[in-house]
């Protein structure tokens, strides 16, 4: 009877799934939508079967999108794959299962909680024989209005793979909570590590105390790279593991990046131990995305079919690799004049560190903030934010609404102006959002500071690229 309900669900999905051109956001999951409607989501393990070298899912707070684009760009130099980026829901899954070709998949898949997030389902019915983790930090502290608190939604990250049997764990060591889900896996499965053993490199921000996840006790960091991010270890034994893959020579340049990046590790397709060296010249792409294409390359590495062709592969992708690669609304520093213009998405704290991060690149003058705050019931986010802006020092702070609350939004703005009293708030509608959106550019192409950088919440993708498109298009 499921097969039978497989069959017609596909057929469904393939009738309804010219329809998926004329919508956006889950219109492009159409077919998926019609599918488990039809068959049910149990019935998407069946198309899963469909893959001959299985699935790979990618997820954590940050880096996401990024690291899945560049995942999808390693791969298909060597095999046909289905995939599907920038969407969080099983049904762009089982969209590209069915509209799709190929012997393996590559899926993003961001997770809230585990109500909406649904991750053992999907562990179950996707059957991955990969998951990768970027990182996991404090984000959306309320999903659909109610309080998330931080160790569910880690839970939620930790579920996706918790049920696996076959595969491989990709994760990031330098992150303890990453790295303690890979721990938990070891007695399962393989688990690849990937992390920075370069000693020049150390975070410029205020240390915080990390709890461990094993025993409760803070950790002791003999180094940090960047927040939570670094060198660790705990009375009880956890510590950070010792690195598949990892960045060993940096050399940062006005105009180019050379990393180095070795790597000895096993690949699950091939099911053999792989050993690479390679040195690749990219973008001054900031910081973070040294762990996005650590995470890239060590996903590559682990299930590309061909391996003879990773150190070949790797070089061409990245050494041919433009600013195209970020997605749209991502952080990004755009030059107007003789103003540099930092602007994109920092949700969270971590995020927030990261867009600030690369604004150093630039900011070697005046500095104004403006600041996009969060939500009811995100005091935790907005605490990271105010110790990101008070690091920072900007010489003047602006304050916009970045969600749906203009009252929340004043109150933060109250606790800026104590200690940046010259701050001034914009209560801006999230409802008249091209209002917004015009304003903000107006702010920040008016600003009299030679640096001007722009972050916090707000909609992930249109908000931000339409005003990096203001800019650019003037």
């Amino acid at each position: 009877m499921s097969n039978v309900k497989t069959s017609v669900g596909k057929f469904l999905a393939k009738v309804g799934g010219p329809f998926a051109r004329f919508g956006s956001g889950s219109g492009k999951s159409f077919p998926g939508i019609i599918f488990s409607k039809v068959a049910g989501i149990e019935a998407i393990s069946d198309l899963s079967k469909e893959l001959r070298n299985g699935s790979i899912i990618l997820t954590g707070t940050n880096g996401k999108t990024t690291t899945t684009t560049l995942l999808i760009k390693l791969l298909s130099n060597d095999t046909q794959i289905r995939s599907s980026f920038e969407s969080n829901t099983i049904n762009a899954i089982a969209t590209a299962f069915i509209n799709q070709k190929g012997d393996l998949g590559v899926f993003e898949y961001g997770i809230r909680n585990i109500k909406y997030g649904i991750p053992d389902t999907v562990q179950r019915v996707v059957d991955p024989v990969g998951v990768v983790y970027t990182t996991i930090s404090q984000e959306h502290t309320q999903v659909a209005g109610v309080k998330n608190p931080f160790k569910d939604y880690f839970k939620a990250k930790l579920l996706l793979s918790q049920g696996m049997e076959r595969g491989i764990v990709v994760t990031n060591a330098d992150d303890p909570r990453t790295a303690y889900i890979g721990y938990l896996k070891e007695h399962d499965i393989d688990v690849n590590y990937y992390g920075i053993a370069v000693d020049d490199i150390e975070d410029i921000f205020d240390e915080e105390e990390i709890e461990c996840l094993n025993c409760g006790e803070t950790l002791t960091y003999e180094k940090r790279f960047l927040n939570h991010r670094g060198i660790y270890s705990c009375s009880c034994g956890f510590k950070r593991p010792d690195l598949n893959v990892k960045l060993t020579n940096a050399v940062f340049g006005e105009d180019s990046w050379i990393l180095t990046i070795e790597g000895d590790l096993y690949n699950y397709t091939c099911s053999c131990d792989v050993s690479f060296n390679v040195e690749i010249t990219v973008p001054p792409f900031g910081f973070h995305n040294i762990y996005n294409t650590l995470a890239s390359i060590t996903a590559y590495a682990s299930f590309t079919p061909k391996i003879e062709n990773i150190e070949s592969t790797i070089k061409s992708v990245f050494n041919n690799l433009d600013m195209s690669f970020i997605p749209p609304g991502r952080f990004e520093v755009v030059k107007v004049g003789d103003k540099n213009i930092g602007l994109g998405q920092g949700d969270n704290g971590d995020a927030m560190k990261i867009n600030a991060l690369f604004m150093k690149q630039y900011a070697d003058d005046s500095l104004e903030f403006i600041y996009t705050t969060p939500d009811v019931n995100e005091e935790d986010i907005f605490n990271d934010h105010f110790k990101v802006i008070k690091s920072m020092n900007p010489d003047h702070v602006i304050v916009v609404p970045g969600r749906q609350s203009i009252e929340k939004a004043e109150e933060y703005y109250n606790i800026i102006k104590k200690d940046f009293d010259t701050a001034e708030f914009y209560p801006l509608s999230y409802e008249e959002m091209d209002k917004r959106i015009a304003k903000l550019t107006e702010l920040a192409l008016d600003s009299k500071y030679k640096n001007v950088i722009m972050t916090g919440c707000g909609e992930e993708q249109a908000m931000w690229e339409n005003i990096k498109q203001n800019f650019i298009n003037r």
